[in-house]
């Protein structure tokens, strides 16, 4: 019988993201407390919408250096600020002990695994060459590398097709509530990451663990 397989996103659920550290670290002068560091977020990130900077990134679309000049450009943010920042989130993206813990879980139930995220390629190479964990994954989708992302059905359709997978016997977990959304339109089973207790439960619920 085919096994199954589990795919797991990155940021925020295997490696640590918190954007508001980030800003008040990096843009101290703009991003001062949590709201001031919550605008500025906004500010860089452009909540990833079509057309934004950050998302050409991912995309693999634009390089570091012009990335920084286009957001300072459009915020005003002093660019060095912006450089340091985008410099900064490979050593930030460390991974979380409990969901280490989980996939290893998942591992020994003789699941297999594979990745499923938006990552710039600079950010998905560090990642692979510093942390032994992301050679568990028989296949790793970045965005960064194949030039499409969630939660458009493209890089979905990718994933499936490159492990020949049975929807049926395949689960994506994520930690964004619209690539949940987007995998199960596409006939995927998906469960929402909030942190790694609630998903193992979940997993467990579902007879995966």
């Amino acid at each position: 019988m085919t096994r199954r397989t589990v795919v797991f996103d990155v940021g925020g659920v295997i490696v640590r993201w918190q954007p508001l550290q980030l800003m008040r670290e990096h843009l101290p002068t703009v991003a001062h407390d949590d709201e001031s560091a919550r605008h500025a977020m906004t500010q860089v990130f452009q909540g990833w919408e079509p057309g934004a900077d950050w998302l050409d990134f991912d995309l693999g679309r634009v390089e570091p250096t012009a990335l920084a000049d286009r957001i300072a450009s459009r915020t005003g943010y002093p660019p060095a600020a912006v450089a340091s920042l985008i410099a900064a989130i490979p050593e930030h993206m460390q991974p979380m002990a409990p969901s280490l813990a989980l996939i290893e879980r998942v591992r020994v139930a003789g699941h297999r695994l594979a990745l499923l995220s938006n990552m710039p390629q600079l950010y998905a190479t560090h990642l692979e060459a510093a942390h032994d964990c992301f050679g568990w994954f028989e296949h790793r989708a970045w965005s960064g590398r194949l030039g499409m992302m969630k939660p458009e059905p493209p890089i979905f359709d990718h994933l499936r097709d490159a492990l020949a997978l049975d929807l049926a016997r395949a689960i994506f977990i994520d930690d964004h509530l619209a690539n949940i959304e987007a995998a199960r339109a596409l006939g995927w089973q998906a469960l929402q990451f909030r942190d790694a207790a609630q998903c193992e439960a979940e997993l467990t619920a579902l007879g995966w663990l």
